[in-house]
């Protein structure tokens, strides 16, 4: 009874603390430049996922693209299929695609 009480708990922390996404379009820009995250100290990709920003951890940044050309992150909000896992508020993507 002791096993089942503790793998019980174990997912169950594993629902609260990790939150996955799936092929969800969701905005995508620089979180200092569009977004307007004053705590960042530099450009980086970020994600509006359910109305809160995240930065995006887990790609080489080469995924995004140039961030400051004419259509890069920092100057134009995109939209984006992710898909990943929200952790201690940040966003771990497995996959990132810009759509039209």
């Amino acid at each position: 009874m002791k096993k089942l009480i503790m793998i019980f708990m174990l997912m169950f922390s594993v629902t609260i603390f990790a939150q996955k996404i799936q092929n969800q379009t969701v905005d995508a820009a620089c979180g200092m430049c569009m977004f307007k995250v004053k705590t960042d100290k530099g450009c980086a990709m970020a994600v509006k996922i359910d109305g809160k920003i995240y930065h995006v951890e887990g790609l080489d940044k080469k995924t995004f693209g140039d961030a400051h050309a004419a259509d890069g992150y920092c100057k134009i909000m995109k939209k984006a299929v992710v898909s990943g896992e929200i952790k201690k508020d940040k966003f771990y993507a497995t996959s990132f695609k810009y759509v039209n």
